[in-house]
């Protein structure tokens, strides 16, 4: 998996424990939202920070690995998270935020398969999903960005007007719900433990 931070200068946390107690460095840095900062700032450095936690998670591990569903009976896999979270940041920041229409076989929920993120990544290829993540991530970014907190989105969600505010608090709050069962998921496939 690959670096998700856009700040890579900052106090980072870039090890995790294995299974027999020493660490593990890796490749992604992770940098610590600052305990002051504006609204904006303050807001996009905890999502940044959440993602490159899903990173970490996913680092150094096999192919088949990152598709183990590690916690019978769920379908849930880190590579499933990865796909699910490129759907998720795909729908809040290009959908609602920015308005576009989304091409239904560009994603990977389809009618037949709703949950085709978390069920179908048997065949899946972590790299080509891993660079998806990375490009809507980007795309974020710089819709994020380009206008205030108090934008309202493109378009409604449940017949509701949604501002970039809203959406990053949920963004935070989806990824820090994931990333509980990324930590889970990691410690059942090798045994590594760590933030």
């Amino acid at each position: 998996m690959t670096d998700t931070s856009s700040n890579a200068n900052a106090n980072t946390g870039t090890s995790t424990s294995t299974g027999t107690g020493t660490a593990a460095s890796t490749g992604t840095d992770r940098v610590s939202p600052p305990f002051a900062a504006d609204e904006a700032a303050m807001l996009g450095a905890w999502l940044d920070f959440h993602r490159s936690t899903l990173a970490l998670k996913c680092e150094g591990l096999t192919p088949d690995q990152l598709r183990e569903r590690a916690c019978p009976p769920s379908s849930l896999s880190l590579l499933g998270l990865v796909r699910h979270m490129t759907e998720v940041e795909r729908h809040w920041f290009r959908k609602v935020l920015a308005g576009q229409a989304l091409d239904p076989a560009g994603g990977y929920w389809t009618e037949e398969f709703p949950d085709g993120d978390f069920d179908l990544v048997d065949g899946a290829d972590p790299v080509t999903d891993s660079a998806l993540w990375q490009a809507e991530v980007a795309f974020a970014r710089s819709a994020a960005a380009s206008v205030s907190l108090d934008t309202v989105g493109a378009s409604r969600w449940r017949g509701n007007d949604v501002t970039l505010r809203w959406i990053l608090v949920h963004m935070i709050e989806e990824y820090a719900r994931h990333n509980g069962h990324a930590d889970l998921l990691r410690e059942r496939i090798d045994g590594a433990t760590g933030e």
